[in-house]
């Protein structure tokens, strides 16, 4: 029966999908494990971790001065449901030409694209948090005034007049009304892959039963037979 075959295909291929999920499961432990080993690792100067071959989502104290002039926006940014943005400072180096990106946090803007950068500065010289990398830019980055989305590798070269490492810092610093909201640390979850793993499993098994009620069904229709 060609209606059966196809649905033992499809059984089949399904499972492999939650297989699949689960594989990708593990994987993400296997970061996550990872992650929080580099995290949990003390304070290091951002020079001395960025040389280093792991130097993503290490704890890390930059200190420089900020370069508010050349200070910008990362559109579309949501916290706790709310709209806002992110706000990125260069901070120049003492005896570097290379400066140093610092997502100082997330801040409302109504529109998800526009606030004061002016009114969210601060007086601080040393920065303290973890390090990202800056993403390569895939897509055409869309530049609005001091604004940019995504964040990325091109944007950042058209609205900073400088050279910037590839490695940014994501600010922890102590936070009051007049700062940014500092962004939270990774998130170390297993995400929805055991979800979609039940899922799949859950459609194969639809499918071999019924699959098999049909097959049961034919089987006991009574067969009409020519004289």
């Amino acid at each position: 029966m060609v209606f059966v075959a196809l649905a033992v295909a499809l059984a089949v291929l399904f499972v492999r999908l939650g297989v699949w999920q689960l594989d990708r499961r593990a994987e993400r432990r296997v970061r996550n494990a990872v992650t929080a080993a580099q995290l949990a690792q003390g304070e290091l100067p951002f020079e001395h971790v960025r040389r280093e071959a792991e130097p993503m989502l290490r704890r890390v104290v930059l200190e420089g001065t900020p370069d508010t002039a050349n200070e910008f926006m990362i559109t579309g940014r949501s916290r706790n449901g709310s709209p806002g943005v992110h706000i990125l400072t260069p901070v120049r180096v003492p005896g570097s030409d290379t400066a140093v990106l610092v997502n100082r946090g997330w801040v409302y803007a109504a529109d998800a694209a526009t606030a004061e950068l002016a009114g969210w500065r601060e007086q601080r010289v040393v920065f303290h948090g973890y390090t990202n990398q800056l993403p390569q830019s895939f897509v055409s980055p869309v530049i609005k005034g001091r604004s940019l989305r995504p964040l990325g590798v091109l944007g950042v070269q058209r609205l900073i007049p400088y050279p910037v490492r590839d490695l940014y810092l994501v600010s922890q610093d102590s936070q009051t009304d007049q700062t940014p909201a500092r962004l939270p640390l990774p998130a170390l979850d297993e995400g929805p892959h055991l979800m979609y793993a039940i899922q799949w499993y859950a459609f194969a098994a639809i499918a071999l039963i019924g699959s098999a009620v049909v097959a049961r069904r034919t089987l006991s229709e009574p067969r009409v037979t020519s004289h």
